[in-house]
C-alpha cells in the first residue's frame, strides 16, 4: 500500500492479524523491504509486520539529499500516526538499524523492543560513505555493485539466487535515495545516546560482516543494559536473506520468549484479540462467583492455547468460530465474531468456515450463525 507520511508517498507491506503486535521493520541501504521476506511469512502468523520502503528507496518518494537520521525517525513517526499505531517492537538492518536506535531516542514510549541487525551505533569513517554518495552521485551506483555485494553476503553465497535478488534491489534504487541516505550513515554517532536506552534489545550480526564487524556489534550489545547478542555463523552483512532461517529463529524466540506467568501472557493476548474495552467491561463484571473460572480461562484458553506459535491467530479465530457455531454457543459466538475485527479473519473467510459447519455440524447451526454473523458485521464494518 501508498500511505502519504511526513511530505512523502510512503510504500509499505502490512501483513498479519490486525490484532496482532505491531513489529515495523527497516531494511539496508540500498535494499527495500523485501530483504525482511523470509521473516515475515514466518512472524506475520504471530505479529501485524509493517515493512516500509525508506525515503529515497523501494517505491517510496526520492528527495533531495542529504537526508539525516531524524528525518528518517519523523518518517517513522508519521507512517505510525497515519496507520494509528502507537507503540511498536522495531528491528532493522544496518542504516535500519541506526533509524532504529534514533527513533527510539526520539520516541521512547512507542518502542516495547529493539532488534538490530549487522549495525552499530556509529560506521566510520564518515568520509566513506560522503565520497561513496559522491562517487554514486557522478557515476551512477553500477560503479560501486560488485564491491557492495562482495560486503553484503559470503564468497560461497555470491552466486545464490538470492544474491542475484539483492543486486537488484541495490541496482534499482535511486541515485539520490542512495547517496543522501549514504550521509545520513556518515553524520550518525549514537555513542552517547545509545547506552542511554531502556528498551529490552536483540543484536544480531553475521560472522562474516566485514561492514559492521562483530566487534562493532559487541560494543553495541554492551551498550544497552540488559540486551542478548547472537552471531549467525556463515552469514555476511544481511544475514536475513543469506540465512534467513537462522534469523528467524533468533527474532522468533526473542519475541515470543517462553511463558512462565500464563495468566498475565493470557491477559495480554485476551486484550489483543478482544479488544482492550471488552476485557476491562469482563473484568469490571467479576464477582467473587466467578473469579476463579476469569482466572482459569485466562491462563488456560488464553494463556496457554493462544499464545502457541502453531497456529496463526487468523486460523485459531475461524477454528474458534466454527465450534462456537457447531454447538450453537451464541453469546461466544459473538464475541469472536467481534473479535474477528482483530484476528484478520475477514467476512469471506468466516462465510467459508460457516459452509463448512453446515456440513458437518448441520443446516441450522450454521444459517442461525449466519444471522448472528449478518449482525455483528453491520455494527463493525458500518
Amino acid at each position: 500500500m501508498f500511505i502519504a507520511a511526513n511530505g512523502l508517498n510512503m510504500h509499505v507491506l502490512v501483513e498479519g492479524p490486525k490484532g496482532a503486535p505491531p513489529l515495523v521493520l527497516l531494511h539496508s541501504l540500498g535494499t527495500n523491504a523485501h530483504v525482511w521476506d523470509s521473516q515475515a511469512a514466518e512472524l506475520s502468523r504471530s505479529f501485524r509486520v509493517i515493512r516500509p520502503d525508506l525515503r529515497g528507496h523501494g517505491l517510496t518518494t526520492c528527495t533531495p539529499g542529504p537526508y539525516r537520521m531524524t528525518e528518517f525517525a519523523a518518517d517513522l513517526a508519521a507512517l505510525l500516526d497515519a496507520l494509528e499505531i502507537n507503540q511498536i517492537h522495531l528491528g532493522g538492518i544496518s542504516i535500519g538499524g541506526l533509524i532504529a536506535q534514533q527513533f527510539t531516542t526520539s520516541h521512547p514510549g512507542r518502542v516495547a523492543s529493539l532488534i538490530l541487525v549487522d549495525t552499530a551505533m556509529a560506521i566510520p569513517p564518515a568520509q566513506s560513505w560522503t565520497d561513496r554518495a559522491a562517487t554514486v552521485r557522478a557515476q551512477g551506483i553500477g560503479v560501486i555493485a560488485d564491491a557492495v555485494i562482495a560486503r553484503w553476503v559470503t564468497l560461497d553465497y555470491a552466486t545464490s539466487p538470492a544474491t542475484e535478488g539483492l543486486r537488484a534491489m541495490l541496482l534499482r534504487t535511486p541515485v539520490e535515495g542512495y547517496a543522501g541516505a549514504a550521509e545520513a550513515i556518515a553524520a550518525a554517532d549514537f555513542s552517547a545516546t545509545t547506552p542511554e536506552l531502556q528498551v529490552p534489545a536483540l543484536i544480531l550480526v553475521g560472522e562474516e560482516d566485514a561492514a559492521t564487524p562483530v566487534s562493532a556489534a559487541q560494543a553495541l550489545n554492551e551498550a544497552i543494559r540488559g540486551s542478548s547478542l547472537i552471531i549467525i555463523p556463515k552469514a555476511a552483512h544481511i544475514p536475513t536473506a543469506e540465512q534467513p532461517e537462522a534469523v528467524t529463529k533468533a527474532m522468533l524466540d526473542f519475541l515470543t520468549p517462553e511463558i512462565t506467568d500464563y495468566f498475565t501472557a493470557g491477559m495480554a493476548v485476551r486484550k489483543q484479540v478482544l479488544g482492550k474495552a471488552h476485557v476491562a467491561r469482563a473484568t469490571a463484571a467479576i464477582t467473587e462467583l466467578d473469579r476463579d473460572f476469569q482466572a482459569f480461562i485466562t491462563r488456560t484458553a488464553w494463556g496457554s492455547v493462544w499464545t502457541r506459535p502453531g497456529l496463526d491467530r487468523r486460523t485459531r479465530s475461524l477454528l474458534t468460530i466454527a465450534m462456537m457455531a457447531s454447538l450453537k454457543a451464541e453469546e461466544e459466538l459473538k464475541l469472536h465474531l467481534r473479535a474477528s475485527k482483530n484476528t484478520g479473519a475477514t467476512p469471506a473467510d468466516i462465510a467459508e468456515v460457516l459452509m463448512q459447519v453446515a456440513v458437518y455440524a448441520g443446516v441450522p447451526a450454521a444459517n442461525h450463525a449466519f444471522k448472528l454473523a449478518k449482525e455483528i458485521f453491520r455494527e463493525i464494518y458500518p
